[in-house]
Order: C-alpha cells, then structure tokens, then sequence
C-alpha cells in the first residue's frame, strides 16, 4: 500500500473516532436530561409523599390516644409549647419544628398528648407515635410509623400484639427499663421480644429521650392554660 493510500485510511479511521469534545458534551446532555427527570418526578410526586405522612400521623394520633376525637397542633417555641397556626406559605426550612398533639375527646376535655419520636434500630431509624397521659404519667399507646427493621425479628416491634401491650399503661418513672420476656414486674418496665433485644431497647431509648424532652414542657403548658388531662377513672 502507498504513502498515500495509509494517509487516506488513517484519515478515515481518526474520523471514526468521536472527539473529547463530543463525548463530555453527550454526557453533559444525557445529565442535563436526567436532571429534569428527577426534578419533575420530584415536584409531581412529593405533594402525595406529604399528604400520606400527614394522614398516616392523623391515623396514629387517633390510634395511640383512646378517645381522641379532635386534637391541636402544638409547637416548641422558646421552650414553650404554643398553638401551631398552619401556614401554607412557609419555606420548607420552617417545617422542622418540633411539634406534638394535644387530644380531647367529645366534650372538649384534654385526654392526653400524642408524641413523635425517633431513634437508630438495628437497621435504620425507627420513627414512632405514642400517646402519653400526663395526670398518670404512662404511655397508653404506641405506634410505628416507619421501620426498616429485620422482618421476622426486628419488626415484631409493630407486629408483635405482645410487645404492644406493654404501651398500654407504661410508666415513665422513674424511667422505663427492657426486661427479657415474662420478667415483668413492674409498670416501667418493657419486655423485650425474643430474638429482637436491639429493637426492643431502641424503642425504650426512644421513649426514655422523647419525654425527656416533652415531660417538663407538657406539664407548664397545662399549668399555664388551666389544663389537666382527664382521669379515666372519673
């Protein structure tokens, strides 16, 4: 083959061959379009994602506060607890607060406190909801809200009917300890399931900080309305 007929074959070949330039500039545009993808699903998608953590909080409040008909926002402000007045135009920055849930029952009357709380499981965060009724000082009940548990052991946590009796009326002095199964004896105490010792104590953790947090709050904030829970015994 000629000098000239090798000049005309490499020149055909580095044509063949797509420039730096050309790659970077379809992975610029292959980005740029994913980009959209993503943004879009998200704006579409997250008013749904809201909307079914919102109803599934109203479902826990209703669940773990026996009797609750209606129930007030309430927020931590300056170590106070206030109403929380919806606001449909504030910044997503501003909906971190730290919020809980006053709940009455048909006559008005406060029946107790619906409380978030969260804490590290075995696998990942465990997110819960339990209702706590300040005139007794127990917890009267407790839901799960997400969990990421191991299934089969771990999230017995919200499978377990067992495990979920211990909520019914938990005390939180002088403050709640996990015992291995059949060994409760007294009103603070959790028995852990069997096989799920880390879920078990991360629950008790969670619900040993949360009122930690909440227990001083609730009881100045029914001192400084006038407030008490109801007895159920009256």
């Amino acid at each position: 083959m000629s000098d000239e007929e090798n000049k005309i074959v490499a020149g055909i070949i580095e044509e063949k061959e797509p420039s730096s330039f050309k790659l970077v500039a379809a992975l610029g545009i292959a980005g740029f379009l994913s980009g959209i993808i993503l943004v879009g699903t998200f704006i579409y998608t997250n008013p749904f994602i809201i909307a079914n953590k919102e109803a599934a909080i109203q479902r826990a409040i209703f669940k773990v506060l026996p009797n609750c008909n209606s129930y007030t926002v309430l927020k931590l402000e300056e170590g106070k607890l206030i109403e929380n007045i919806a606001d449909d135009n504030k910044e997503e920055s501003d909906k971190e607060e730290l919020l809980i849930y006053a709940g009455y029952n048909d006559n008005m009357e406060l029946i107790g406190f619906a409380i978030p709380g969260s804490e590290p499981g075995f696998q990942d965060i465990i997110a819960t909801m339990f209702g706590y009724d300040d005139t007794k000082k127990v917890i009267i009940g407790f839901e799960v809200l997400e969990s990421k548990e191991t299934p089969g052991l771990g999230d017995k946590i919200f499978k377990d009917a067992d495990f979920q009796t211990n909520f019914t009326s938990l005390a939180i002095e002088p403050e709640i300890v996990a015992v291995k199964k059949g060994k409760k004896q007294k009103a603070n105490e959790v028995e852990a399931i069997t096989g799920a010792t880390i879920s078990s104590k991360a629950i008790v953790r969670l619900l040993n900080k949360t009122m930690a947090i909440w227990q001083t709050t609730i009881d100045d904030y029914i001192k400084q309305n006038n407030l008490r829970v109801l007895n159920k015994n009256e």
